[in-house]
């Protein structure tokens, strides 16, 4: 591998922000040249005389996009593309709001019929992200006819000239929901194209976290929107050529711009970073929260293990289950969860005679039989999904979400439809449930699951009076926030895990779960990528449930979930099931391999130290290094089909640690820091710790 450079991992105070940021202005009669740079930390933008712009990273003097002058922001109607704008002017001004101090510049400029200001907003605490909003004012004497926006439409180059010709030139994070379930961190080739829509790219498969990323093994460029509620834009990534590929921010508006009127962007970012996207990740995350999304305290029962009983299926049997309670108890899990099935029907959530022949009675029994055995007990359950001929379709059809043709809109695994999040009877109904589930039937927490709730459909039901069908769309966070919060108030340490099987994860429901999970991880790589991102969205301790070790590769790969600090869970089946024996069944080597990493997972609790994402570029760097702190030892994970070489142990203090084994009980010696050197041979993975001595 070639030389890996070093990360920002800090804040530029504000007394260096005071030095760094500065305007500089000049114009020029000739064509392309520069009329407007701005710079503020690693950033600086120029704009030429149409409004044209590249990205630099100016730390090396870098350009990031072409280092020719490009539109960037622009606008598309029914006569083609604008974005020519004779430059005319640049304001700036000092502001001082809820994110923190900085400075806002006001770059304008004109054509025939349009007037365009470009709002680039530079705060001290994030020097290295431009805020946008552009807006466009119709100053001629005819309407237009407006289909849609773009901003940050930057096409990088790969300027990389070393010979590794097996290693691509772009690394991307996208994250977008499609039916496919693709990976969300992922190098790209020449012809990739992924539009990631944040809207419905399926039936039921939508939504998702509004920020793309794409790097190089010199440096990389992110953009998207900081908006605090869903928006349906698309965010488009593409590889023209071997060297380049393009990113931006597109939203359709398919409307018409009349004399006088004006159109703005949404507020949009573009942020330049070494390394892989988790800086990027993590700045979006901490502007968020100063824009007002908040996450509340973790409880210490997130962190806990847990058995499931999906490996019965939905024709488990309660004999099933209560012959695995003990079992499960004396591996020494937390969390029993009871998994789709019982129920009478999406939508009717009653107690299915078959399973619960007492009803809600037997429901309490086996909850307090869980309680019995000193486990807590969490149930699965699928808010916002109806199933036809149910009770609640056949009362309250008025509920439902409908699309533009008045159709009922489809969820595909359960055969369901949606429900309305923003209507506000849809809300009452569903906080009644939570109550129903964790006060009168004493579930500890929930398991809420179901590609369709990473995203709703716009609903044109006119029976719901929505100003805009995007109400729905944007009613979701709150939806969840109701179930959350409602919760909490019921039992304060409740575990509220939401589990969109595979989709890409919306941003905007984060603050309202306090367990994040795999998700029906497709491989070990995307329980580590999908790791990773929690702990750049949700914070460095946040706890990540890998899921089920069985969706793992081979079935049993624990140190996955364990070196990245994720929580472990399995479904293993105890009690005799024919179906499904040989794929779950708990056999004597497996119990041996199970409890071994039980304790180590009690051991180290790695969950609960803090991820230090910045030290290890995902796609650059190998072997794959994930490094997690806690105290003052540093555990490092390490993964590689096979590894015979040397390792680097980055973000040591000037000091010498011992590096110790601690799944194979091995002792590697002394190293000195700040980067240590370890020689190592190893398959699929390797977990050490170093402490300080």
């Amino acid at each position: 591998m070639g030389k890996t450079l070093s990360k920002k991992t800090g804040r530029v105070s504000r007394w260096c922000m005071a030095m760094l940021l500065s305007l500089f202005l000049w114009q020029s009669c000739a064509g392309d040249r520069t009329a407007a740079v701005i710079r503020s930390g690693d950033l600086r933008l120029e704009f030429d005389s149409r409004l044209y712009s590249r990205v630099v990273f100016s730390a090396d003097n870098l350009p990031l996009t072409l280092s020719v002058y490009a539109p960037s922001e622009f606008i598309e109607t029914e006569d083609g593309q604008i974005d020519s704008f004779a430059f005319d002017k640049v304001e700036q001004e000092n502001i001082s709001d809820s994110i923190g101090q900085g400075k806002k510049y006001l770059i304008s400029g004109k054509n025939a019929d349009l007037t365009k200001t470009i709002e680039i907003t530079v705060y001290d605490d994030f020097p290295d992200m431009a805020i946008y909003r552009v807006r466009y004012v119709n100053n001629g004497d005819s309407p237009i006819t407006l289909q849609k926006w773009t901003n940050h439409h930057y096409v990088i180059e790969a300027r990389d000239t070393l010979s590794e010709t097996d290693q691509p030139p772009f690394w991307t994070f996208q994250d977008a929901s499609y039916s496919s379930r693709p990976d969300w961190v992922l190098p790209i080739e020449e012809g990739f194209s992924q539009q990631n829509y944040m809207g419905m790219n399926a039936s039921d498969y939508g939504g998702g976290t509004p920020v793309v990323d794409i790097w190089t093994r010199q440096a990389g460029i992110a953009v998207g929107h900081i908006e605090l509620t869903p928006k349906l834009v698309s965010l488009p990534v593409e590889m023209q050529t071997q060297n380049e590929a393009s990113i931006g921010i597109t939203y359709q508006i398919d409307s018409i711009l009349q004399p006088g009127e004006d159109l703005s962007t949404f507020h949009t970012f573009v942020l330049p970073h070494r390394g892989d996207y988790f800086h990027s990740l993590e700045e979006y995350r901490r502007l968020m929260i100063d824009r007002g999304i908040q996450f509340k305290k973790i409880p210490e029962t997130s962190y806990e293990t847990i058995w499931c009983a999906w490996g019965y299926g939905r024709d488990f049997t309660i004999d099933q289950i209560a012959a695995s309670l003990p079992k499960v108890k004396a591996m020494g899990y937390d969390w029993a969860v009871l998994d789709d099935g019982w129920q009478v029907a999406e939508g009717d959530w009653s107690p299915k005679h078959s399973h619960f022949p007492n009803g809600e009675e037997s429901m309490k029994a086996l909850v307090d039989q869980i309680h019995g055995e000193g486990l807590k007990a969490k149930l699965w359950w699928a808010p916002l999904a109806v199933d036809p001929g149910t009770d609640l379709i056949r009362e309250h059809p008025e509920y439902l979400l409908l699309d533009k043709d008045g159709e009922k809109r489809h969820i595909s695994w359960w055969n369901a439809y949606y429900l309305d999040p923003a209507v506000p009877e849809v809300q009452e109904y569903t906080r009644e449930l939570v109550e129903k589930i964790l006060k009168d039937w004493d579930w500890d927490g929930l398991k809420i699951d179901g590609q369709h709730l990473n995203g709703v459909p716009p609903c044109y039901n006119p029976a719901h009076h929505h100003a805009r069908p995007e109400e729905s769309v944007e009613a979701l966070p709150k939806f969840f926030q109701m179930i959350y919060e409602t919760a909490l108030r019921i039992k304060p340490d409740a575990v509220v895990e939401i589990c969109p099987c595979g989709t890409g994860y919306s941003f905007y429901t984060m603050p309202f779960m306090n367990q994040s999970v795999a998700s029906d991880p497709r491989s070990s790589w995307q329980i580590r990528l999908k790791g990773k991102t929690f702990k750049a969205l949700m914070g460095p301790s946040a706890p990540y449930y890998g899921d089920h070790v069985e969706l793992s590769d081979g079935r049993e790969d624990f140190a996955s979930t364990v070196g990245i600090g994720g929580v472990i869970g399995t479904k293993f089946t105890w009690k005799p099931n024919s179906r499904r024996d040989s794929t779950y069944f708990l056999t004597p080597a497996r119990e041996q391999k199970w409890k071994k990493w039980l304790q180590i997972y009690r051991d180290q609790m790695l969950p609960t130290g803090t991820y230090l994402g910045n030290l290890y570029d995902i796609g650059f760097d190998a072997p794959e290094t994930h490094v997690v702190r806690k105290d003052d030892r540093l555990y490092y994970a390490f993964y590689a089909q096979h590894w015979n070489g040397s390792l680097e142990l980055r973000g040591l203090k000037n000091q010498n640690y011992r590096v110790y084994d601690y799944v194979n009980d091995r002792d590697y010696g002394i190293v000195s820091g700040p980067t240590g050197s370890l020689d190592a041979d190893f398959n699929t993975f390797l977990l050490v710790v170093a402490t300080p001595q």
